[in-house]
């Protein structure tokens, strides 16, 4: 989601869901060893996958990997529903 002109908190959300506790945990891994390899490391990271909802702070993009049901009960997509989305995938 490009959050740039609604938002002074961060230039795009990146939202995305795994199926089980390990499948967000290995989302988050994979994300960041990636992003790693390009040489930048998250300014932080916020809960862990058995609460449901990984945050990966990169300043200008933040990452949210969510459960199922996390994700459903914040529906970050409608409350930022303003931005424009860049990229959906299902």
């Amino acid at each position: 989601m490009d959050l740039r002109s609604i938002s002074l908190l961060a230039d795009y959300f990146v939202i995305c869901s795994g199926e089980s506790e390990r499948q967000v945990k290995a989302i988050v891994d994979e994300i960041t060893k990636k992003i790693k390899e390009e040489g930048v490391g998250p300014l932080h990271i916020e809960g862990d996958s058995s609460s449901g909802w990984v945050l990966v702070d990169y300043g200008d993009v933040i990452v949210h990997v969510f459960a199922p049901a996390v994700r459903g009960y914040y529906q970050l997509e409608k409350l930022w529903s303003d931005a424009l989305v860049v990229v959906r995938m299902q």
